[in-house]
């Protein structure tokens, strides 16, 4: 039986996430031909070459991204069994690391990771960035989870699952003001101001459609790629904003704003992206399955 050396596989992880054997071994305090050694050593013992060269990177080959994934799983045992046997409570805490896209609703985010909160057996940590940030940690495996209001798609090299966990209408909102009549949507954004969400938003490409096909010309005041930017505008502005509920749910509850009009044929939708993996998060699993079994039975 061959033997796996647990340091060749910690070399071999340190290489994989830095890119290179020059930072790798910088992080590791070695030499680069000591590591390069050590991950021959792997390979050989493997029988598969873990790299390949490109563009002067070194790049997982598929057999490498196999090996990766199990470093990861064993490394990871290796940490609940050490907190296992050191807890005084006789229990390990468990560890959720989630990417949430920068576009993303904080409430949304606040609403889906709540269960996980209050509880002290595990262990949260939350990443924010662009969607292909976040996929590219997800990839190497820094991340298990990433919260976004895109699907992603899934081809043979990545196997991306895009779990619709949620859609909601989204509504035109703004201020209440004494005397105000109902909101005449769409003939009063010729008139009224509106923020709206960014080119990149999918709920405002299909407002930009919406418009075409009713033949008005809205008065932009401002267009923002932050949802939590475009909740502090719509507090702000005199006009209305284009913004899913969730997002001002606090200023709808204490009356700061007030939904002007819903628009139930535009939808933001919410995904948690996740990786194919031989050894999904569990804790991900427990959170999700509620969620997904709401979205079968709806």
């Amino acid at each position: 039986m061959a033997f796996l050396n647990y340091h060749h596989l910690r070399y071999f992880r340190a290489i994989a996430m830095e890119g290179s054997l020059t930072k790798a071994a910088k992080h590791l305090k070695l030499s680069q031909s000591a590591l390069s050694v050590q991950l021959r050593s792997l390979e050989e013992s493997l029988g598969q070459p873990l790299f390949e060269r490109k563009h002067k990177a070194l790049v997982l080959t598929e057999a490498g991204r196999i090996a990766l994934e199990y470093a990861q799983a064993i490394f990871r045992s290796g940490e609940e069994l050490t907190d296992l046997l050191k807890s005084s409570a006789g229990r390990s805490r468990g560890l959720l690391r989630v990417g949430a896209a920068s576009n993303l609703s904080r409430n949304f985010q606040l609403g889906f990771l709540r269960p996980l909160i209050s509880r002290d057996d595990v262990e949260l940590i939350i990443h924010s960035g662009s969607l292909r940030e976040l996929l590219a940690q997800l990839q190497a495996h820094t991340l298990d989870v990433v919260l976004s209001n895109t699907a992603v798609r899934r081809d043979a090299e990545t196997g991306w699952h895009s779990h619709l966990l949620d859609e909601q209408a989204v509504s035109l909102v703004g201020h209440k003001r004494r005397g105000m009549k109902p909101f005449r949507f769409p003939e009063d954004l010729r008139t009224v101001p509106i923020v709206l969400p960014s080119l990149e938003s999918s709920i405002r490409t299909a407002f930009d459609v919406l418009m075409d096909q009713t033949g008005i010309r809205p008065i932009i005041a401002a267009e923002v790629d932050d949802m939590a930017m475009l909740r502090l505008m719509a507090r702000e502005t005199h006009g209305v904003t284009l913004v899913p509920p969730v997002v001002v749910k606090d200023e709808l509850e204490n009356g700061e704003v007030v939904e002007r009009y819903k628009l139930p044929q535009i939808k933001e939708s919410f995904y948690a992206i996740t990786p194919s993996r031989r050894f999904p998060n569990l804790i991900l699993r427990e959170l999700m399955k509620p969620r997904i079994e709401r979205r079968r039975v709806g």
